[in-house]
């Protein structure tokens, strides 16, 4: 169970907050730059960009849930041992430091794409 806390979960969490990134922030950072072109470039290369932003609202909270998930599953296991072999205790503290730095890089990853999606717009008119 714990390769399941340190390393899926993380990647999962990671996955749905840049998708989010994806969909929504890069656009419209694109676009208040005055790179409308970039933006219509980007679209017609990856159509799939649309489907995501008209489901952005299952996107969000998918990403919103595996960071809760994420968010839980650090606190309950912050304090777990770590193997007794030097080698493994090494390993497990790094893979500790690599999940919790994916864990922070996320939700700022998340908090870009939920304010470019669902904030921004009331002020980039």
């Amino acid at each position: 169970m714990r390769k399941f806390h340190d390393s899926v979960l993380p990647a999962l969490t990671l996955f749905g907050s840049l998708s989010t990134l994806i969909c929504c922030a890069l656009p419209a950072l694109l676009v208040s730059l005055g790179a409308g072109a970039a933006v219509i470039g980007l679209v017609s290369t990856f159509p799939q960009l649309i489907w995501l932003s008209e489901h952005k609202i299952g996107l969000f909270t998918f990403a919103g849930i595996m960071l809760l998930a994420s968010g839980i599953s650090r606190y309950t296991t912050r304090n777990a041992p770590c193997p007794i072999d030097p080698k493994e205790t090494m390993s497990c503290k790094t893979l500790r430091r690599i999940s919790f730095g994916i864990f922070v890089f996320s939700l700022v990853i998340y908090g870009t794409g939920f304010f470019f999606a669902f904030i921004a717009q009331y002020f980039i008119r």
